[in-house]
């Protein structure tokens, strides 16, 4: 038994344990991992620092900023490593969390582990779990590899291949721009024409951001990623593609044939297709709590759960970025913080 659970390690967990910790709540933190790192032990080897999206310190501890060479996969799980340690958070992993019910004034969770018993909870699972794969006519014909971003190591596997690419988020940029180096042809396909962005990604420009994705999820609505409303960085190395013709966007085909993609008028014959279509949230083991609205979303405040203050979703929505995170995990623990003190007062 204890008062708060919180469920990943990622950025917004560990925030969120810092400030429970600052507080002296008697807390713990469920993750799957079996080691630091969230998300990142698992992206792609070739991602380098230079590459990532902003990182944004942890609260109490600076990001020392890595070799812009340094592999991004090592890097941040070695500072989230560092951070769990300096503040001797109370992370228990590898735990899969299950279940999370009803259980009177307390809420039940249910592990590989055994159950805990809590009164407030803070979500911090990401998406990292859930890729979304797509559906297209014909797509179970297809003779070649499918795989998602999910699943790339690296553009090694694809030499001498014909690749088709499908995504318009950075993570579809970055690797059709690896791939292309060392694959026969490939094409690059999207539902919708790319918004490129000038500029750096400043604090400013990213608080922007989540206040929009904010206003989706207090009506209810399913979030949209902060990185679809962002845009697309104009890099260096993008700018070459768009000159090279890698980056030459196509619309999305109509099906999927045995050997590969067409469109009305055209077709592409491919040996792989990659699906770069992105995540959903992770969200499956709080379905006994029934928190989702008609329409799908779960209506928000702020980082509560309208349909149940003990239940705070950080990492979701507008959160779901490092320049959300932060702040994310500090506004629950404060909203936790008054839940817990009226309960007292009611007992």
């Amino acid at each position: 038994m204890t008062d708060v659970v919180v469920i990943g390690a990622g950025q917004a967990g560990l925030s969120s344990s810092y400030h429970l910790r600052r507080h002296g709540i008697d807390h713990v933190v469920l993750d799957a991992e079996d080691g630091p790192g969230g998300a990142w032990r698992h992206r792609w080897d070739t991602l380098r620092m230079r590459t990532v999206h902003g990182i944004y310190d942890l609260p109490g501890m600076a990001f020392e900023q890595p070799d812009e060479g340094a592999k991004a996969n090592e890097v941040i799980p070695a500072y989230f490593g560092r951070y769990e340690r300096e503040f001797d958070l109370p992370v228990i992993r590898p735990v899969q969390v299950r279940t999370v019910s009803d259980d009177g004034d307390r809420l039940r969770i249910e592990t590989d582990k055994g159950l805990w018993s809590t009164r407030g909870l803070i979500n911090a699972t990401g998406t990292w779990r859930r890729p979304f794969w797509p559906r297209y006519p014909g797509q179970e014909t297809f003779l070649g590899r499918q795989l998602h971003t999910a699943d790339y190591r690296g553009p090694e596997e694809f030499a001498g291949k014909r690749v088709v690419v499908v995504g318009g988020g950075a993570s579809a940029v970055q690797q059709l721009l690896e791939i292309a180096q060392v694959a026969a042809d490939t094409r690059w396909v999207t539902r919708t024409e790319p918004i490129w962005r000038e500029g750096p990604f400043t604090p400013e420009y990213g608080r922007s951001v989540v206040a929009m994705v904010d206003e989706a999820v207090r009506a209810g609505l399913p979030p949209r990623s902060v990185v679809s409303v962002t845009g697309l960085a104009l890099t260096p190395e993008v700018r070459e593609g768009i000159r090279a013709g890698i980056l030459d966007r196509k619309p999305m085909f109509d099906h999927i044939t045995p050997n590969g993609v067409a469109w009305d008028d055209e077709a592409f014959d491919a040996d792989v297709i990659l699906w770069a279509t992105g995540f959903r949230h992770d969200l499956d083991h709080l379905a006994p709590l029934r928190l989702r609205g008609p329409g799908g979303g779960i209506v928000m405040d702020g980082t509560r759960v309208v349909a149940d203050p003990r239940v705070h979703l950080v990492g979701y929505g507008p959160s779901a970025s490092t320049v959300g995170a932060n702040r994310a995990g500090r506004v629950a623990v404060r909203e936790l913080m008054s839940h817990l003190t009226a309960e007292n007062l009611v007992a």
